[in-house]
Formats: C-alpha cells, structure tokens, sequence
C-alpha cells in the first residue's frame, strides 16, 4: 500500500525494436502538407513493438509536428500524405471523409484474370482468426467496400493490376483481389475467397506480398488547386 511521499521507481528494461528501412522520398512539400514514400516494412505509426522505427518518427525528425491523414500497412510501400498544419489536416480529413481523395495502387496478383476491369464489393468485417481471435477478411455480414481493378499487364501465372479504393476498409486491396480470386504474391494472410489461409495463417503485419499506394489525387487545401502526387513503384511492380 503506497501512503503520501511514497516514490515508485520503475527501471524499464531496454526497448529493442525489430530492423525496419528508415529512409523515405520526399514527394511533395510546402508548408501546409508533405508527402512521402514509404518503404516497404516500414510502420506507419507506432505499435506491434515499433516506436521510433516508424514513418512518423522519422517524418517527425525533419517536419515537426506533421500529422499523417490515412495509413498503410507496414508491408505496403508507397504515398502518404502528411498535414502540417491544423487547418490543413482538418479541410484533407473532410476531403477523405467526403470520397473527394482519389487512391490508386499498383498491386501484383495470383493468376490471370479472365477480365480487364473489376468492379468488386465484397463486404469486410471480422472472421475468426486462430492466432489473433478475429481479422478483418471477406464476410458477408461485413461493411459495404468497394474496389476497381484494372488490369495492367499479365505473364504466365500473375498479373499486374492498378486498384482504385473507394472505401478504406483494412486490408482492402488483399481482401477484394482474393476474393476475385487472385490473392496477392507473397500473401501470408489472405487466399482466394478473401479468407484466411487454412491451417495456421499469418498475420495482417507479415511482410511477402507485393502493394504499393502509387497516386493520390486532392484539391490542395490552401489554394484549391488539384493535386497529383505519384510514388515511383519498386521494381517488380513496374
């Protein structure tokens, strides 16, 4: 029992963070936003056991105080917008809000489709997960998702696809290119059905699969002027 005066010490042990690539290009800055490309393996944000290993940290480190407006999965490379200002996060946080944000992402599938574009709204929510309890996937009981893929260009056993996201559910790329059937190369989490794989899946933050957030397109929430900001793919999504 701790009475007045009492002093609690706490000696933490070292916090030892997983290796993540640090370095990131700068898109696009002025002094309202900034966007960036991130690597892949990189967090956005803390968590999981990352916390100065993480795009905002090191952001934060040359802009402080910047504020990232979406996310992207620690194995997903690609654009993200930055506010650095309040006002400008609030009118891009009501842009995203209000659908006015376009999203385009360069993604490198299983199989060959049998279409050249995809209209897909398969519905995410959470199904069970043995590892975690539950993970969001395919599921009709889920909240209404929408996704259009483009073929881009396919070779023997995959396909080059470009995805506009109207929703931003977690995962949604993965989710709705399984569920169409042709789950992402390198996926750990997620085959065709947009369902876990059997047996011991792995988790949303397992790196392998191929994704990268390639444009972003806004109206520039000081002079109103339309934005396209475009992160060069890696090389095997080219």
């Amino acid at each position: 029992m701790l009475r007045a005066g009492d002093v609690v010490v706490w000696h933490r042990p070292p916090w030892r963070e997983e290796a993540a690539p640090l370095d990131y290009a700068v898109l696009l800055e002025d002094d309202a936003l900034v966007a960036v490309s991130k690597p892949s393996g990189l967090p956005t944000l803390p968590g999981a056991g990352f916390l100065t290993h993480t795009l905002l940290t090191q952001v934060r480190l040359r802009y402080p105080g910047a504020s990232p407006l979406h996310r992207l999965g620690r194995g997903t490379s690609g654009a993200v917008l930055f506010a650095r200002t309040g006002s400008a996060g609030a009118a891009l946080s009501r842009a995203w809000r209000d659908h006015e944000v376009g999203k385009v992402y360069r993604a490198l599938g299983a199989g060959v489709p049998e279409w050249d574009t995809l209209d897909i709204r398969t519905p995410i929510g959470p199904v069970p997960h043995p590892r975690l309890g539950t993970v969001f996937a395919a599921s009709a009981d889920g909240k209404a998702s929408r996704s259009v893929a483009h073929v881009r260009e396919s070779r023997e056993d995959r396909t080059l696809f470009d995805v506009e996201i109207h929703t931003g559910r977690p995962h949604q790329i993965r989710i709705h290119l399984a569920a169409a059937g042709h789950p992402l190369v390198g996926d750990p989490l997620y085959g065709p059905g947009g369902l876990p794989l059997p047996g011991l899946p792995g988790l949303p933050g397992d790196l392998g699969y191929r994704l990268h957030a390639w444009t972003l397109h806004f109206r520039h929430p000081v002079t109103g002027e339309a934005v396209r900001v475009e992160a060069p793919p890696p090389p095997d999504l080219r």
